[in-house]
């Protein structure tokens, strides 16, 4: 099992002062941060992923180059993987705040970051914590 999905951070979002709700704090693990559910750690997917949209960060090649940048990530190939596994050009703009967007783009980040499809139900359970609780 992948250390995001052992971590229950399908995004591998590093350790930060950021909190997210739903985290273990402490985090066991020395580098990344652990949520209790899936759930939790989608809903904080969305959370840092709304957070670079108020920074200006609209696209997916904008978001993914910030998120995983080239000096640690295959940037260029991440965004390959997620524009075409999402159907959403990696130049157009993104209404983080619609659904199936936001749905289909975090759960290719899964794939990409633990290397298997992302469990829909989980995804959308986290989009529904991000509704509920939003920043």
């Amino acid at each position: 099992m992948s250390r995001g999905l052992s971590n229950r951070n399908p995004g591998n979002i590093r350790r930060s002062t950021t909190k997210y709700l739903g985290e273990v704090v402490p985090s066991r693990d020395a580098a990344f941060k652990q949520f209790e559910t899936m759930a939790w750690g989608y809903r904080a997917m969305f959370v840092l992923l709304g957070s670079y949209a108020r920074k200006g960060y609209r696209t997916i090649r904008q978001m993914i180059s910030r998120y995983a940048p080239p000096i640690e990530n295959h940037t260029e190939n991440y965004i390959r993987c997620v524009a075409e596994w999402s159907g959403i050009g990696a130049d157009e703009p993104l209404d983080t705040q619609a659904s199936k967007t936001m749905i289909s783009i975090v759960a290719t980040m899964s794939r990409v970051e633990n290397g298997r499809p992302a469990v829909l139900s989980d995804v959308e359970a986290g989009w529904t914590l991000y509704l509920q609780h939003k920043p």
